[in-house]
């Protein structure tokens, strides 16, 4: 399993290739330096696998590479966020 990274002008998805087949992804859009992870979502096949926060954690890899901030509007997104202070320096601060 990969992970992927597609984009199209402002919005993009990070997704969990499975020999072709998607297994997940993270969708975001980006604007004036601020990437909002509004949507996470994985197979049920890999509960328990900690995919999603892998999704997050390629997003705040891509966010540091491209000097953005994070906004996680995405409930599961945010409480990745919450209970992980090294992705601190992304955060945007005030949410």
């Amino acid at each position: 399993m990969l992970i992927k990274n597609e984009e199209h002008h402002r919005t993009g998805a990070f997704y969990i290739d499975d020999n072709g087949d998607r297994l997940g992804e993270m969708r975001y859009l980006t604007r004036d330096g601020v990437m909002n992870i509004y949507h996470t979502e994985v197979d049920e096949k890999l509960q328990g696998q900690h995919m999603g926060e892998k999704l997050v954690e390629a997003g705040v890899k891509y966010a540091r590479e491209n000097q953005l901030k994070i906004l996680p509007t995405c409930t599961f997104a945010r409480s990745v966020f919450n209970r992980t202070p090294a992705y601190d320096d992304v955060l945007v601060k005030n949410f």
